[in-house]
Order: structure tokens, then sequence, then C-alpha cells
């Protein structure tokens, strides 16, 4: 049988309640680099981590194996590409933030009626995010719900934009948006239009929700006039 520590690793003290405590531990690895850390041997990072040498070294074969982590010709390890690749994302997504949420909140102002962002992850779109209509009656979605990609106003342009074939995508991409009642929600209209980054890079679908009894269909061109806003704003 394995020996058991007499000392408490790290990602013991630390577990995340009903998490792995696998991923604990290699993140407790990640969480070992500190501000002025080029690279570290087996032997720091197990000190660091109160892990067994050997436990860190499974864990540094998956790391390398993701790109978390990266083993110098010293036999040293540093930080590898993914981390700079996330880092990158996370900064991106405060800047997007910025530029994002003040135009959304300009439209359900003027609408009065809840807007969101949606971005294409895999087979299906995440809501990136949500400014509610300030009334009480309207679908209840929020920020980071994950949604069906071929079902809804956000969901067709982003597969439209992404190169579905089919007559319905083939109207979305000529008219450059979509307004659709019920094809998530009975009762439910969705007017989506694409948003985009210089070179043709689509970023989301700019989607307005609205209960099909307060729909007016000058909601159509404020949503199209807030989605041209946008693209101009992130180019």
């Amino acid at each position: 049988m394995p020996r058991k520590s007499s000392i408490t690793s790290i990602a013991d003290e630390q577990a995340a309640p009903g998490g792995a405590a696998a991923v604990d531990r290699a993140l407790s690895v990640l969480s070992a680099f500190k501000k002025g850390d080029i690279s570290l041997s087996v032997t720091e990072l197990a000190e660091r981590t109160r892990l067994y040498k050997s436990t860190v070294l499974r864990l540094l074969a998956s790391l390398a194996h993701g790109g978390l982590l990266r083993k110098t010709s010293e036999g040293l390890w540093t930080l590898g590409p993914e981390i700079s690749r996330l880092a990158s994302l996370y900064t991106a997504s405060f800047s997007l933030e910025d530029m994002v949420l003040p135009v959304m909140k300009e439209l359900v102002a003027k609408t009065g009626e809840s807007v969101a962002l949606h971005v294409k992850q895999g087979d299906q779109r995440l809501c990136l995010f949500r400014v509610d209509s300030p009334q009480l009656l309207r679908d209840h979605v929020q920020a980071g719900d994950v949604l069906p990609l071929d079902r809804g106003a956000g969901g067709r342009v982003l597969m439209a934009f992404s190169g579905a074939k089919g007559r319905p995508y083939d109207k979305i991409r000529k008219d450059g948006y979509i307004y659709a009642t019920g094809d998530r929600i009975p009762g439910l209209v969705g007017v989506s239009a694409p948003v985009w980054k210089a070179q043709d890079e689509l970023v989301g679908a700019l989607t307005l929700t609205v209960p099909e009894g307060r729909f007016k269909n000058k909601f159509i061109n404020d949503l199209r006039d807030a989605a041209l806003k946008l693209t101009d704003s992130l180019n």
C-alpha cells in the first residue's frame, strides 16, 4: 500500500468542495509559481505543494501535455504557451466587456427589452453578456448560460455566418439579420445580427428578445444599428 504522508498538501488544505482531487493537485502545481520565478525544479515544486515527487512528476506530465507547463533543456519547469494564450483571452474579455456593455445598455434603454451577446461554443452557444429588460415579463437567461445553437435567433445567426448550409441560412446571410418568433420559446420574438472584428472575424451575435405582444417593427432597425455600432467600435 502507498505510504500516507504525515504532512497535508496545499491541495488537500484548499480542496474544492465536491471537486476532483487530481485537478486540485494540478492547480496547486501551477500556483506554486510566484512572481519572479522563471523556472522551478521538481524538488522545489514538491516542497511548495507538499506533494510527493512521484505525484508531482505525474502531474507535470499532464500539464506539459496540455501546454500549461514546459520542461527546459536543464530539466527545470516553466510556464507553457497555453498560459499565455489563456491570459490574452482573459485580458481581451475585459476590453470586450468595456466596449460591448455600453452599446447593449443603450439598446435596452431605447427598446425596454433584453439584449444579449452570444458566441459559438462547439455545437452550442454561450450567452457571454446580458442586459435584462426592466420589465417583469421577459425571458430569463443569464450571462454564462449555454443554449442550443440550432434554435433561437442568436443561434441561427452564429450558424449562418459560420457556414451553415440551407435556404434559411442563405437568407440570414443575404439580409444580415434574422427576425424569428417562437423559435426557442413560444411567444418570444428574437432579432439578431452578427458582430464582426477586422478581417471578417465573427465575434458573436447581438440579440434582442421580446415577448410577442410587445414587439415593434422598429426594434429590427434598433438592433441592426446597435450591431453595426458595436462592430465599428471593435475595429
